[in-house]
């Protein structure tokens, strides 16, 4: 038995937990994601692994050398690669300062994990070392390891001459080193690899781990990386707060390696959700991320727009909650169970009440970005699909909201984007009744219904009048039906719940209600005091329930707790509704969030500081795509941009304090034309690159 598997009898003390995160060090590549700890090392019985299409292929991949592991100095993470600065303090010379030094690098590469360890030396004489490397794999599914199952029962690789091999059901994995090992032992649950390495005094030698992995049978979603299909090499931006500029590099490095191609069109590609958890399609977070990214081009949306279009809903399922016109919540490559909770989800699951209405506006507003013409008019009938969607089958009884209800039993109860089952709240804690109206799914819903009017009227096509109507009569039963008093004051309400109350919980739902075009300047003025008020507004971003309502928990999951894109998107809406100083305000929030996650932003976070900096939710993904993508919605926040190409306009109204200074934004998409936009700090604008055809608007202070 390896010195770190664990006893049968602890295994079966152990309770069953979800695995925290915030302690690895993650990297990702489209369908490949390693979970490590701060060494490098794939320790056994952890979540630890390398991950290909929800399956974990290696479960140890751990090394020694001269029987000890090395010390942790330093590690990083990015998008593809990791690196480790380790050091090995039992070679070298005797005393306290480190003389021989580890440098392990990490990187993914389609379908390959390729590790490469150095071994550089300061001491006085030449160093010689045993590096030992023991590998195995279990082959646990992602779910399982998500319900804290973390321990399987381990493969040992076979040999395959001078390479070792894992098989299982879905994949073969093979390994092979440069140079070639001094000795390999297998066993019946590991394989042990020695490397013999010299290092002279002021060099370095090195020893390289390829693990190539390839599949073996097909699944519902077997997509591939997309990281070559979008590039953003060209986006720089230089402001007088650093912090942006680090930001928005990173995010961009890590959304890029998020990206999947879909395997009906290897050509389009979408943002998976995020790693480890959610590394697939999920229809509202690959939306969002895609809106957020459209300032710097608009593949990244034509390719969600069809790849989630691809796959609507043709018939009533209650099982998978599919409905005709209804865009999909998630794909998963085999059917999701949770025992914990008793979710079961089949491989294509719909069980969203606003994915398809943001589909409709990331359609909408694609084509305002420059999507070509002939793309968007090729989903045309899936819009419309939609649209029947949005106004029949999504509103379930004659009231005419929309509303949500699982019926199967294993679906998700609550189906926006506040997902869990204690979301929904009044204010003194209690949990709503079902079956819920959540007040963002109608404005999305309004939102929705508007643009796709305008986008029907301009090319010609029927049915805007209908859709314009649907969407005034759906304002007003929100100007109607949500808006509450309670002791935080007057505010919209998360939700009407089952006997059509208004569940005055006080959220960051009505956060997302900005900007679509449901509120007057008045009920706009008094969300955003709402949202910028002392109990959703902390140093670190806007809190998901306030801290005066009943079950608040800073460190909830949706009650309390800090979300990288919701707060984002409350940003988006104070800027559109023409609250510029407020938008700054919590624009400035997220980037000291982001300073404090080494700008790598998780999907979510406690604000409660500690010491000055936000505290992490340890189970939390990460790398998140809605969370990546938030950066760009910063710039667009900073900025103050609009666009509308069938228009021929672009508009920029900058931000007012300027929440970072004097700003420089190189490698924005206006169609075809790469266009850079500078804001001194008084607010004045210089505009390079916009075509003839374009006319720049200019507002606010800018001149």
């Amino acid at each position: 038995m390896s010195d770190h598997e664990p006893t049968e009898a602890a295994q079966a003390a152990a309770p069953s937990r979800q695995p925290w995160l915030h302690e690895l060090t993650i990297c990702v590549n489209g369908n490949a994601t390693a979970l490590s700890g701060t060494r490098g090392d794939i320790e056994p019985a952890t979540a630890h692994g390398l991950y290909v299409d929800d399956v974990r292929v290696l479960s140890t991949a751990t090394i020694r050398i001269d029987g000890e592991a090395p010390a942790f100095v330093a590690q990083g993470a990015s998008g593809a690669r990791a690196e480790f600065v380790l050091s090995a303090r039992n070679l070298g010379n005797p005393g306290p300062d480190p003389t021989v030094e580890v440098h392990r690098a990490r990187a993914l590469e389609d379908g390959a994990m390729v590790e490469r360890l150095v071994l550089s030396s300061r001491a006085s004489a030449p160093v010689t070392a045993t590096v030992v490397v023991e590998l195995a794999g279990d082959g646990a599914p992602i779910g399982s390891v998500k319900a804290g199952h973390v321990v399987h029962p381990t493969v040992a690789p076979s040999r395959d001459g001078d390479a070792l091999v894992l098989d299982f059901e879905r994949h073969t994995t093979r390994v092979e080193f440069e140079p070639q090992p001094a000795a390999v032992i297998v066993s019946d649950h590991r394989a042990v690899v020695e490397l013999l390495m010299s290092v002279q005094p002021g060099e370095s030698t090195e020893v390289t781990m390829r693990a190539r992995t390839t599949r073996r049978s097909a699944s519902v979603l077997d997509a591939d990386p997309g990281h070559a299909a979008v590039s953003w090499g060209s986006v720089r931006v230089v402001a007088d707060d650093p912090r942006l500029s680090h930001l928005v590099e990173h995010a961009m490095d890590d959304l890029q390696h998020l990206l999947l191609r879909d395997p009906d069109d290897a050509d389009d590609v979408f943002a998976a959700a995020g790693t480890p958890w959610y590394l697939t399609l999920f229809g509202r977070d690959s939306i969002w991320a895609a809106r957020m990214m459209l300032p710097f081009g608009t593949d990244l949306a034509a390719g969600t727009l069809r790849v989630l279009a691809r796959r609507q809903g043709e018939k009533v399922d209650p099982r998978s909650a599919e409905a005709p016109g209804k865009i999909p919540h998630e794909l998963r490559r085999t059917a999701y169970l949770d025992p914990e909770s008793g979710l079961a989800l089949p491989p294509v699951y719909y069980g969203t009440v606003d994915a398809t209405a943001l589909w409709v506006t990331l359609l909408v507003e694609a084509w305002q970005w420059g999507m070509a013409e002939d793309q968007v008019r090729a989903l045309l009938p899936n819009l419309r699909a939609a649209l029947g969607w949005l106004t029949t089958d999504g509103r379930p009884d004659d009231d005419g909201l929309l509303k949500y209800l699982d019926t199967s039993g294993t679906g998700l109860a609550n189906q926006g984007w506040k997902d869990s089952g204690d979301s929904i709240r009044w204010r003194d804690g209690r949990i709503a009744d079902a079956p819920i109206a959540l007040v963002e799914a109608q404005a999305y819903a309004v939102e929705a219904l508007s643009g796709a009017a305008r986008l029907l009227r301009a090319l010609g096509e029927d049915g805007a009048d209908d859709a314009e109507r649907q969407a005034q009569e759906l304002r007003e039963r929100i100007g109607e039906r949500f808006w509450v008093q309670t002791d935080a004051g007057r505010y919209l309400a998360i939700a009407l719940d089952g006997h059509g109350d208004a569940v005055d919980g006080l959220g960051s739902n009505m956060g997302h209600v900005l900007g679509t075009g449901v509120l007057t300047p008045a009920e706009s003025a008094s969300v955003a005091a709402q949202l910028t008020g002392d109990e959703l507004l902390d140093e670190f971003g806007i809190r998901t329930m306030g801290s005066g309502n009943g079950g608040f928990n800073p460190i909830g999951y949706h009650t309390g707790s800090i979300w990288t894109h919701d707060t984002a998107i409350v940003a988006l809406g104070l800027v559109k509704e023409g609250h510029r100083a407020e938008g700054a305000l919590v624009a400035r929030s997220l980037v000291a969030s982001a300073e404090a996650f080494d700008y790598r932003w998780p999907e979510l976070y406690s604000g409660l500081p500690m010491m000055g900096r936000p505290s992490p939710y340890p189970a939390s993904c990460r790398p998140q795509a809605w969370s990546a993508a938030s950066a760009g919605a910063l710039v667009t926040v900073a900025l103050g941009l609009r666009a509308d190409l069938p228009a021929g306009v672009l508009e920029i109204d900058p931000a007012v304090p300027a929440p970072f200074g004097a700003l420089r934004v190189e490698g924005l998409r206006i169609g075809d034309a790469a266009v850079t936009v500078s804001v001194d700090r008084e607010g004045q604008v210089e505009v390079t690159g916009v075509p003839d055809s374009l006319e720049v608007r200019v507002r606010g202070t800018g001149g």
